[in-house]
């Protein structure tokens, strides 16, 4: 498999991100291995807290978080998926699936042997780190879902996937090529059929420049200053880099026929089972992830008696814009659902 690995020098000065880098090899699916990057902070005999950031973002999203979880005597995981951050970038698109996705954070897992983890994830940490927990749930204590889902087409009657796949490649087609994000957010919330999320793929997928500070930023109203901006653009320095993030939503299984659908719905299977604490930590100002919440807290055992977050005022990337507040929905679930003795 062919990548590409941004210079260390992207990474030099980062503001409110000076920590050290970790490695792990994982396989390419090829034969070959790929360097997976991640942060381990905090002491190194406190609970995990496994954080994972989503699309298009790296482990930067969490520069805030991190400290206030150490502090608290947590050690904190913050991986990198492959294609984003620090971590190798393959060059293909179609060498990102869902599937080598899971592979490799649970590869990565696996070789830091992390055990009773407290599991953080929002957009795409979201569909990977809940289908690799529901895969391997004896490593996991809790859950955080934030401003995230697990999409498998609930909903779609049997007979009725193809004509729906059908009509929704055909929008989908018919989509035109954004330019810039507010123009594609127009799009996504004035959709006729109600499939706003189409835009977004478009726009990943066929805009001329893919900028992730320029998504941060719309999505964060507009507030992000010029280092926080150099920070989440570090990583992606052509647009050779870009390949993983432009192909991430179109993974999102959101099509019925998506080949990832029945692996979602057996996690769903064992989510219906779940019982260990699940919390939910939602913004109040999402459009992507508006209303998932609901499926977590009525589907999933263990999300019952929760004290599920709603922070105000926010947007898609909790992280960036209320960290301290989201920190401390996840160290009280922690504290409020102790390990068994």
């Amino acid at each position: 498999m062919k990548y590409v690995r941004t210079p260390d020098s992207r990474f030099e000065d980062l503001q409110d991100y000076a920590f050290e880098p970790h490695y792990v090899s994982v396989p390419d699916h090829e034969g070959g291995k790929l360097r997976m990057h991640y942060l381990d902070e905090g002491p190194p005999d406190g609970e995990v807290i496994l954080c994972l950031h989503g699309q298009p973002t790296w482990s930067f999203l969490y520069r805030h978080m991190v400290p206030i979880f150490g502090a608290a005597g947590y050690r904190v995981i913050a991986p990198d998926f492959v294609g984003f951050g620090r971590s190798d970038k393959p060059l293909e698109r179609n060498d990102y699936t869902y599937a080598n996705h899971v592979s490799w954070l649970a590869s990565l897992v696996e070789q830091a042997e992390l055990r009773d983890i407290t599991l953080v994830c929002q957009d795409w940490g979201g569909l990977i780190g809940l289908r690799y927990a529901t895969q391997d749930p004896d490593r996991f204590a809790r859950i955080v879902a934030a401003n995230t889902g697990l999409p498998d087409a609930n909903g779609v009657d049997d007979g009725d996937v193809n004509s729906v796949s059908e009509r929704m490649r055909a929008h989908y087609d018919s989509l035109p090529v954004y330019e810039e994000p507010q123009a594609m957010a127009l799009g996504m919330m004035s959709d006729p059929q109600g499939m706003g999320f189409l835009h977004w793929v478009k726009f990943c997928a066929d805009a001329p420049v893919l900028r992730v500070s320029d998504v941060v930023r719309f999505s964060s109203g507009g507030n992000l200053g010029e280092e926080d901006a150099r920070g989440y653009d570090a990583p992606f320095p052509s647009n050779e880099s870009m390949a993983g993030a432009r192909q991430f939503p179109s993974l999102v299984p959101l099509i019925p026929d998506n080949p990832a659908i029945p692996a979602n719905r057996q996690a769903w299977k064992v989510l219906e089972n779940w019982v260990k604490p699940f919390l939910t930590a939602f913004s109040d100002s999402d459009p992507v992830t508006s209303g998932a919440h609901v499926r977590f807290q009525e589907s999933v055992p263990g999300a019952q008696n929760q004290r599920h977050v709603t922070i105000e005022g926010v947007g898609h990337f909790l992280q960036e814009q209320a960290p301290a507040a989201l920190s401390e929905a996840v160290i009280e679930f922690i504290k409020s659902n102790p390990l068994p003795t």
